[in-house]
């Protein structure tokens, strides 16, 4: 059959580790054998960070405001043991935090629901879907460690010098301090994200902050959501009949645990990314689990949500063939596509992607699998793969599908 063709690219985000080696594997088995592929790639590898200080990643961010649609493996955020690993120059920031920062975007991250893995919490019948704010919080916070007694401040100086100060801490010995922030206008492009999203997908909106102890901060995030519910979209729940809820984040968890699903759960930057790992886990795996990051301008990037799988990755390394689950990988690439084909006018495109993931989900619901979706699959697995015959069984049902 010929090739699928594309009108324009992606940005190509490559990254780390087991989840790098097998983006190359993915491409190769069910991407170039049905598409002409266009993209810009990117290598967003540690090392290469590490050589451009950053650059790449700021040309990445780039890339995907002008294509619009961006693509992204996973990819490590370096801390003192990696930095020792690869020997880096430096400690870096969080690549995703760049590139969400550079978008202003919000992410939100669906479980991926076959019919043989069931959710670990019985009551689950629908998808919750995780709305994460992509800006701010520790993910763009000022740290220090002191090494004795002095008095701690946090100081505002406006553009008017004029001056802001709070006392913090009177220190009475070594310690650590981290500043945090976030701004009125991403926080309200995060609401506006939600509602959007909610009224789209046609599920009640759930967002929770801690705002009896963080008066200010989190009391800030739920007055503009509240502001931009009441003047933008309490009319259109209210005609879609569906709710707006706010409360704690410690009763939402609670909440969650009971409720059947079937909403969009919004969260801050750092709860968000908590969160999410805890649903998708509690929904079959980590793998197992879209992730897209929309701006308000119209930008999107699709990446899987778990890590770079390091333990697997050592495991290659000497040879050994692991049973790595790439579904979530696959499905950044198919998310990607859709959205391309959906701005470009493509609907053969948008009908591959729809095929491959198909193609998955029949795979996985005939019992072949990962191992680990087989430690929880019922019935029971038939066939447990490494990742390379688990995607080459993909390619094959891909194949058959088209």
């Amino acid at each position: 059959m010929a090739k699928i063709q594309m009108l324009n690219a992606v940005a190509e985000l490559d990254g780390d580790e087991m989840t790098r080696v097998l983006w190359a594997v993915i491409k190769e088995k069910l991407l170039l054998p049905f598409v002409d592929l266009k993209t810009e790639y990117y290598d967003l590898g540690l090392k290469k960070r590490d050589e451009t200080d950053d650059k790449i990643t700021y040309e990445a961010a780039a890339a995907i405001k002008r294509l619009k649609v961006g693509v992204k493996c996973a990819t490590i955020t370096s801390n003192a043991a990696r930095m020792e690993e690869y020997k880096l120059k430096r400690l870096s920031p969080s690549p995703n935090g760049i590139i969400r920062a550079e978008l202003d975007g919000t992410v939100f991250r669906k479980p991926i629901i076959v019919s043989n893995i069931h959710p670990t919490v019985s009551c689950w019948k629908k998808p919750i879907v995780l709305g994460r704010h992509a800006y701010g919080d520790v993910y763009k916070s000022c740290e220090m460690a002191v090494d004795g007694p002095g008095k701690a401040e946090l100081v505002f100086t406006g553009k008017d010098g004029k001056e802001i100060r709070k006392t913090i801490m009177e220190m009475p010995g070594p310690g650590i301090l981290q500043a945090v922030h976030n701004l009125d206008q991403s926080i309200e492009s995060f609401a506006k994200a939600c509602f959007v999203y909610g009224l789209s997908e046609k599920t009640d909106v759930w967002f929770a902050t801690k705002d009896t102890i963080s008066k200010t901060y989190d009391g800030k995030f739920k007055e503009i959501f509240q502001r931009v519910f009441d003047s933008g979209y309490k009319d259109k729940f209210k005609e879609a009949g569906l709710e707006y809820f706010y409360t704690l984040i410690d009763d939402a968890v609670a909440r969650i645990m009971k409720c059947d699903g079937g909403i969009l759960w919004a969260c801050k930057n750092y709860d968000g990314d908590v969160m999410s790992d805890m649903v998708a886990s509690a929904s079959g795996s980590l793998a197992m689990m879209t992730s897209v990051l929309v701006s308000p301008d119209g930008y999107f990037e699709y990446e899987a949500a778990h890590g770079t799988v390091q333990r697997h990755y050592y495991k290659y390394l000497k040879g050994e063939k692991t049973s790595t689950n790439p579904v979530a990988l696959i499905f950044a690439w198919t998310g990607a596509l859709s959205k391309r084909a959906e701005l470009d006018g493509t609907p053969e495109l948008a009908e591959f992607a729809m095929k491959l993931e198909k193609a998955v989900v029949s795979v996985i619901e005939r019992g072949t699998m990962t191992g680990d979706l087989a430690r929880l699959a019922d019935p029971g697995a038939k066939e447990i793969l490494d990742s390379w015959a688990f995607i080459d069984k993909i390619a094959e049902e891909t194949a058959a599908i088209l």
